[in-house]
């Protein structure tokens, strides 16, 4: 195969509406689960500061703020992602917080730190689960790849940014 005709089908591959497709319901997985995720941390800010200053990692004046404003961003990236609204801003907000989540897991399992959550969903919900361990970084990790190919992948054209882009166009 000559290189033109590989760069020819690299660019074709790449750029197929079928990603746009295929990130629909990534997209809503992974909002959905943020969503989720984000309510009880919002309903008790306290237990998830308490979460968070489990891993040992932040200095504890950052811990309250941390408590408090996370889950809103959690909130509005998945709104935002679920929408198809900045569709590649809101996966790239996403894949920031599950790496900052992969690596503050992975540090503290490595560190070997005594934990009944993580923190990313309610302690009852966790605690009904197992133990904190190397399964919640490959789930993180899973959450990751799918805003990944979100953020490489879907420019939205199923969602709130292929409206408005649709609207403009009309009326330009």
């Amino acid at each position: 195969m000559s290189e033109r005709t590989l760069a020819g089908w690299v660019d074709r591959l790449w750029n197929h509406k079928v990603h746009n497709v295929v990130a629909i319901p990534l997209r809503l997985w992974v909002g959905v689960i943020f969503l989720a995720a984000a309510w009880h941390k919002i309903l008790y800010p306290a237990k998830f500061a308490l979460s968070i200053a489990t891993y040992q990692i932040l200095p504890l004046e950052y811990i309250n703020l941390l408590a408090i404003v996370l889950p809103w961003l959690e909130i509005i990236a998945a709104i935002t992602l679920i929408s198809g609204l900045w569709t590649r801003a809101s996966a790239l907000v996403m894949v920031g917080m599950n790496v900052m989540f992969i690596v503050a897991l992975s540090l503290a399992i490595k560190s070997q730190t005594q934990m009944t959550s993580c923190g990313c969903f309610s302690a009852d919900a966790e605690a009904a689960m197992k133990t904190i361990g190397w399964d919640y970084v490959y789930r993180d990790i899973q959450y990751l790849a799918a805003m990944v190919y979100v953020a490489l992948f879907d420019d939205g054209w199923l969602g709130a940014d292929g409206l408005i882009g649709h609207l403009r166009r009309r009326h330009a």
